[in-house]
């Protein structure tokens, strides 16, 4: 099932540790819970009842809802379990409220069981289904959106579903496989029945273009049954891993809320890794080619290139941490193979790599430190025509490094921004918080003090008491222009922080969606089990735990609403369900008194605001994007055709919108846009050529962007009024 639900966070690190005892409370009389997972349910469920902002009660109505989303989660689209099968676990549908407490855990083991007797059934399944040719004549249809699906009667009638489902994937697959035939073809009439170039080096010409369509059909189901192969393979190794019962504890956290999640070791980590820009590694990217996972390439100066031993398209089978057992990465995903060669700093792995020329070698590799800086705030000057200069900042998160005490904040690195482009004389700045999910708290307060005076910018509050003001108790402004903040439906948490704060304090203009995504908790990792290192790692993972709601400085929660834009864009995201309020256990809006501040009114804010969007609805681009986003988000809910022609009318039906749209995105003229005078050397001179290469690429996309340009138009029209004395 594909998984709808997005995942924007933000956390403030606590070290609080909860260290429980490892001795054996009991376990299924087949070892398939461990005594360690028996103790770590009971831990959680106490968390959940003492600590979270507002905890439901874990009775028999909460067992329910565990019962029907667990299973919901493990066979989303609801094609490997029968109804059967839910009526056969239908008494375990009150008790998981007990197990949680300490009575022995059964229901995880029962469906762990059935699950994975269904699943050698359903493999066997697709696998003779797949053995015979499709008919592409018949008129029928296929609803791949199953949410409003119950789970099947019987056997035949998850038999039909998997066929129409398979059908689909070989129709994709045979559809494209004709167009790609037919281009081969026009090539090869194109040469005349040349064979030879003008250098006499044979022609070659794909041996598509030879094939039949029934050959093309075979071919087509044998890459569907390749894919389904891996797919149950992949599957299979991450409940060897344990990922099952990780997936059955998160079922129950993110029942309290959305954004209370279980980590396990491994996930706490990589979650680290995300907020600090920083990571332990080799410094090699991956890629996965049919199945196997091969090096993709190899970072200059990285663990691995000292190594002298690795290089692109080697194959990696094994992953081991320092001499202990390896792991068979056969069927993992690209991200599961990284979660296994990352690690602590200092610490060994070992490769077993495939080289090209068939030989197989144990490689091993120290870890170091790999800094992820092209995930850093970044800026660029657009030059537009009528000669005013606007500067851009990217922040692509509120990322904090907390484990050095010099370490990358986003709130400094966002300053030496600003000082770039004052350095530039800019007369107007823009800060770009799209898809911008979130982060430290700390930092967003300190980023909000870069552009007011100081005051009140958000309001905290837990459960039990009044609400806590986090000021900007820095009297300073390091930018005092004009100012606007970019937003969509995906800037989450800290984003909403800080465009609250902006627009509250009158201090600029943010411009975007009709809202913004909608989060307005704050969650803490508690570690479980022996730490491991000061910062509160631990060996058994970490909760991520809703403990406070934020406010804006209006007394009004941004969480579900999020942050109206004063200034909307339609946009391609607009009509899909994407936002907390989307999520069926989102905490509630409400609101607290609001705090007291001085509002800036230094610029004709309300009179730009008026203006910019009278002129939006008069471009036609930006209505078409929304009636497009409209129609394509319908388009997903309805069935799709199983008829070839029916197929491929509606692929070229989807096509022309997203042709379309990708046309209206762009603007036709581009703008100029250069970075700062200092980064020249980063961008065009990058001693890591493809580093450079990425930066540029970033510049180019900013040229077209029409978002950028519209908001820059805004920007530019902002005016001291009369009674404010603006400095550069």
């Amino acid at each position: 099932m594909t998984n709808k639900r997005v995942w924007p966070v933000l956390v403030v690190l606590v070290c609080v540790g909860i260290f429980f005892a490892t001795q054996s409370r009991g376990s299924d009389s087949d070892g398939s819970l461990t005594a360690k997972q028996q103790v770590l349910l009971q831990t959680v469920t106490s968390l959940l009842e003492q600590k979270h902002f507002s905890p439901k009660t874990i009775d028999d109505n909460f067992s329910k809802q565990v019962f029907a989303k667990y299973l919901d989660v493990l066979d989303g689209d609801k094609n490997i379990l029968l109804a059967s099968d839910i009526r056969a676990l239908r008494k375990f549908e009150t008790t998981i409220d007990n197990e949680m407490k300490g009575s022995p855990i059964q229901f995880y083991t029962a469906v762990g069981k059935l699950y994975a007797k269904r699943v050698e059934e359903v493999k066997q399944l697709y696998k003779n289904i797949l053995a015979k040719p499709f008919d592409f004549t018949v008129a029928e249809s296929v609803l791949l959106d199953t949410d409003s699906l119950a789970f099947s009667g019987g056997e035949k009638e998850r038999s039909e579903r998997w066929r129409k489902r398979l059908k689909f994937m070989v129709l994709e697959r045979y559809a494209d496989m004709q167009e790609q035939r037919e281009k081969a073809q026009a090539y090869q009439k194109s040469l005349g029945g040349k064979t030879v170039d003008s250098t006499g080096k044979k022609i070659l010409i794909d041996s598509i273009a030879f094939k039949t369509d029934a050959e093309l059909e075979a071919d087509a189901r044998q890459k569907v049954v390749k894919a389904l192969d891996r797919s149950f393979e992949r599957s299979k190794k991450r409940l060897e891993d344990n990922e099952q019962f990780s997936l059955f504890v998160n079922t129950i956290t993110e029942l309290m809320d959305p954004h209370t999640e279980y980590f396990a070791p491994i996930e706490k980590r990589s979650f680290d890794e995300q907020m600090s820009g920083r990571f332990f590694g080799i410094g090699a990217q991956l890629r996965e080619d049919d199945g196997v996972i091969k090096l993709a390439s190899v970072m200059p100066g990285s663990p691995a290139w000292k190594s002298g031993e690795l290089g692109a398209n080697d194959v990696i089978i094994k992953v081991a941490q320092g001499d202990k057992e390896p792991v068979d990465i056969t069927g993992f995903g690209v991200d599961d193979a990284v979660k296994l060669i990352r690690g602590n700093k200092g610490t060994e792995v070992r490769l077993t790599v495939k080289k090209p020329d068939g030989s197989i070698k144990v490689v091993k590799i120290i870890r170091e430190e790999i800094v992820q800086d092209e995930t850093y705030a970044r800026s660029a000057i657009i030059d537009r025509p009528d000669g005013k200069r606007i500067g851009y900042i990217y922040l692509p998160e509120f990322y904090a490094n907390f484990e050095e005490q010099n370490g990358a904040r986003c709130a400094v690195d966002v300053a030496g921004e600003l000082m770039k482009l004052k350095s530039e004389k800019v007369d107007g700045v823009i800060m770009d918080l799209r898809s911008n999910g979130g982060g430290s708290l700390y930092e967003v307060v300190n980023m909000v003090g870069l552009f007011i005076k100081g005051g009140p910018i958000v309001q905290v509050k837990d459960k039990d008491s009044k609400p806590t003001i986090l000021n900007d108790t820095d009297p300073g402004v390091l930018y005092d222009g004009p100012l606007a903040v970019m937003v969509n439906e995906l800037s989450a948490s800290a984003s909403e922080i800080f465009a609250a704060a902006i627009q509250d304090y009158g201090r600029g203009i943010v411009v975007g969606s009709t809202s913004t995504y909608g989060k307005g908790t704050v969650q803490k990792n508690i570690p479980l089990g022996k730490q491991i290192d000061f910062f509160g790692r631990s060996e058994m993972g970490a909760v991520k735990l809703t403990f406070e709601k934020f406010y804006r400085v209006n007394g009004g929660s941004t969480q579900l609403k999020g942050v109206e834009a004063d200034v909307v864009l339609p946009d391609v995201y607009e009509f899909f369900k994407i936002r907390e309020k989307d999520q069926p256990t989102a905490l509630p809006w409400d609101k607290v008194s609001p705090a007291s501040i001085v509002k800036a009114d230094n610029y004709n804010v309300a009179q730009v605001i008026s203006s910019a969007n009278a002129d939006v609805t008069q471009q036609t681009n930006f209505s078409a994007i929304k009636k497009n986003a409209k129609w394509l988000s319908d388009r997903m809910s309805a069935p799709y055709s199983l008829q070839l022609e029916g197929y491929k009318k509606e692929q070229q039906e989807i096509r022309g919108i997203s042709k379309e749209n990708e046309k209206l995105l762009k603007l036709a003229n581009e703008m100029s846009i250069n970075p700062p005078t200092v980064d020249n050397k980063k961008y065009f001179e990058n001693p890591d050529k493809n580093k450079g290469e990425r930066y540029q690429q970033w510049l180019k996309n900013l040229k077209s962007d029409i978002y950028i340009a519209q908001t820059a138009n805004i920007v530019s029209q902002l005016k001291p009024t009369a009674q404010s004395v603006v400095s550069k």
